[in-house]
């Protein structure tokens, strides 16, 4: 399974997110839930990277599916709007009867 922590602060801000693990949905280079779930995350990090100011820390091992990241300079806006459409997309996921087993996704103050 997919996991993904989101990490809000007490202002209800995202500051951060972990995922770990691999779907499961199917064979490795065919598993269309993981394909989706990693553009919407990588594409969030590329973008908070080239269109934000904010800064992060990111650490990741592919193996395990492992992508911790964290905001260390604030976050504005526009990285929450991202963060924002990011987890819209794991959401829906996650609450598709079709694919709801394959993705958890939580979310814990930090």
């Amino acid at each position: 399974m997919f996991h993904v922590t989101i990490y809000e602060n007490n202002k209800k801000e995202y500051v951060g997110f972990q995922t770990e693990g691999h779907a499961g949905f199917a064979e490795e280079g065919r598993d269309i839930v993981c394909a989706a779930a990693s553009v919407l995350v990588i594409n969030t990090i590329n973008a908070i990277e080239l269109y934000t100011k904010d800064e992060a820390s990111i650490e990741s091992e592919q193996e395990e599916g492992l992508i911790n990241y964290h905001l260390t300079s604030g976050t504005s806006k526009e990285t929450q709007l991202l963060l924002k459409t990011m987890i819209l997309g794991l959401s829906e996921m996650a609450h598709d009867e079709n694919y709801a087993e394959y993705i958890d996704l939580t979310f814990e103050e930090v």
